[in-house]
């Protein structure tokens, strides 16, 4: 009886070492997230499972074109899927005829799936806050991102982590541009 017992214990003690692991593992290094909406394509898709890295950014601040996972703050629960477009202290601008500027200069770039139809709170010059950054989704022109006062500039914190790998559907697992 006494060998049931300690077989019990040991079996729930490596289940909860093993949970535990694993929350931890989820908490602060890595963690699967889906895809939901065509605010990225053709870079991700609607329905792809993702993951994002989460440690990085505890030692550096997220760089230019980095594509990152943020709440919406307005939203149940919805996570927002953007790539880093201005950075701590530029100044951002967007044209009418779909240019992106940093610091006055044309932003050099080809993730856009087309050009900018509506620069939104980019139209006018502004400087992006102290520690927080400017995001655009690929499909500019349908895309609720940093141009829209209801998602306006991220903050560092807001930061779930950076998507590095597509891991669904299989025929196209791998690194992410």
């Amino acid at each position: 009886m006494k060998k049931v017992a300690k077989e019990i214990f040991d079996t729930v003690i490596y289940l909860g070492v093993v949970f535990l692991l694993t929350l931890l593992f989820i908490t602060f290094v890595a963690q699967r997230t889906r895809v939901i909406g065509s605010s990225m394509n053709p870079t991700v898709y609607d329905s792809e499972s993702l993951i994002l890295e989460k440690v990085s950014y505890r030692f550096h601040d997220p760089e230019r074109f980095d594509i990152v996972v943020f709440p919406y703050q307005h939203g149940d629960k919805q996570n927002f899927i953007k790539r880093v477009i201005g950075l701590p202290g530029e100044k951002v601008r967007i044209d009418y005829d779909g240019n992106i500027y940093i610091n006055g200069e044309i932003l050099e770039e080809d993730y856009g799936a087309e050009v900018i139809e509506d620069p939104g709170l980019a139209a006018n010059e502004f400087t992006v806050p102290e520690g927080e950054f400017f995001v655009l989704g690929d499909n500019r022109n349908h895309s609720m991102d940093s141009r829209e006062v209801s998602v306006g500039t991220i903050k560092k914190k807001q930061i779930l982590g950076r998507a590095v790998l597509r891991i669904f559907p299989l025929t196209k697992f791998g690194g992410i541009k």
